[in-house]
């Protein structure tokens, strides 16, 4: 379990997962556990357009259809962009623009520690 990365929670979207359904943030939960142990997510899609690396777990709730956005190519830990319920088929441009501003910020901050 010492290999286990750390998660990393940017912006709100520690709160934004808390603010899900019971059911659909244990499943956030228990696979983003999965990640962390350097498994795959049971639902996902690669999201590039976000940033390079990035993915997309996705739940599935009677609640609704819900997203995590992360990336975990970086040797220090794993950073959660975006957590948000998805209101229509396509990703939304606020969420996709949030996940991007998130992502940038991810970089700036780990070359600014270099």
């Amino acid at each position: 379990m010492d290999d286990e990365k750390q998660i990393r929670w940017v912006g709100s979207a520690y709160d934004d997962v808390l603010a899900f359904p019971r059911d659909a943030r244990k499943e956030a939960g228990f696979q983003l556990g999965k990640v962390q142990a350097g498994l795959e997510p049971a639902d996902w899609k690669p999201f590039d357009e976000v940033g390079a690396g990035t993915r997309e777990i996705r739940i599935r709730e009677a609640s609704g259809i819900y997203r995590v956005m992360y990336v975990a190519k970086f040797e220090e830990a794993i950073y959660v962009l975006h957590c948000f319920q998805k209101k229509s088929q396509v990703t939304s441009k606020q969420d996709k623009a949030t996940a991007a501003a998130r992502y940038r910020a991810v970089v700036n901050g780990r070359k600014e520690k270099k």
